[in-house]
């Protein structure tokens, strides 16, 4: 499918706000998920800017497509964008991980609007997602699910029970995104549990696999829509990233995957942030 040179743009420019957004929330010394976070900024500004039906009136509506962040604590990205559809207010960004705030360390629905599953503890969120799923295909809904997953995450056996159950029940509705940056907490997917052939995994368990550039906007919307065209089952995209992309002294280094920035690391982050839309518009 042929995407026009202003839809890209718009779309680079919203991931460009995304990860500005994330910064906004983790200023110097202040403990948060950079390096996952901004390794998934482009499919999700995808996702919410373009792809997803969402009613930025109504964050309820029923008619909506979901959004489950299976990798909780990467919701930083997630509240960056629904920040950016006016959800609440952007005080907020500034009160992440407070009592005062509305945004949680981990995504929580009762406290944050747009927010559809409790997610954190890793592995859950594809099972969450698959009965979402189901559910609105009884009530009759093209409503459709997105689930947001971490590579690591693909350790927890609950994974791949959600998987099979999904090629079981044919859940066409349903499209998981894996975050495949190999890196996870503390060192490398590679060297902390390594899980090898993933492609050939995913479609062994019976779903359509795409497996593309996270970071390519015109890859990222051709998957997403040749997910949604795809009527056998669920679909798998394999997004290949970059833990920390964009921001130099994280792109794929462990340590980012929840640390503090120093005075002289975020000064870096808004400048690369400002580089990035100079080349955008160039």
């Amino acid at each position: 499918m042929e995407y026009s040179e202003e839809l890209v743009r718009e779309l680079k420019r919203k991931a460009i706000q995304v990860r500005a957004n994330i910064l906004e929330m983790i200023p110097p010394g202040k403990v948060g998920h950079l390096g996952g976070s901004s390794s998934i900024a482009d499919v999700m500004a995808a996702l919410y800017f373009h792809m997803m039906r969402i009613n930025r009136n109504d964050p309820k509506d029923p008619s909506r497509d979901r959004l489950i962040m299976s990798k909780g604590h990467a919701v930083l990205v997630q509240y960056a964008c629904l920040a950016e559809l006016g959800y609440f207010d952007r005080s907020e960004l500034g009160k992440v991980k407070t009592f005062t705030g509305i945004l949680q360390g981990h995504p929580d629905m009762d406290k944050t609007p747009g927010i559809e599953a409790v997610t954190g503890s890793l592995g859950q969120g594809l099972s969450v997602s698959l009965g979402v799923a189901l559910g609105l295909r009884l009530d009759g809904s093209k409503s459709r699910v997105y689930a947001i997953l971490g590579d690591g995450e693909l350790a927890e056996g609950q994974i791949w029970e959600a998987a099979m159950a999904a090629a079981v029940y044919k859940a066409s509705n349903l499209t998981a995104v894996i975050d495949w940056n190999g890196v996870q907490a503390t060192s490398t997917t590679a060297e902390t549990f390594p899980i090898e052939n993933l492609v050939e995994k995913w479609k062994a368990f019976g779903w359509n696999v795409i497996e593309i550039d996270g970071h390519d906007m015109v890859q990222v919307l051709g998957a997403l829509d040749a997910a949604k065209a795809y009527t056998q089952g669920p679909t798998a995209i394999l997004a290949h990233t970059i833990k920390g992309k964009c921001f130099p002294f994280a792109e794929g280094k462990a340590k980012y995957h929840n640390a503090a920035m120093n005075e002289e690391e975020y000064k870096i982050a808004w400048q690369c942030i400002e580089n990035m839309k100079r080349e955008v518009e160039a």
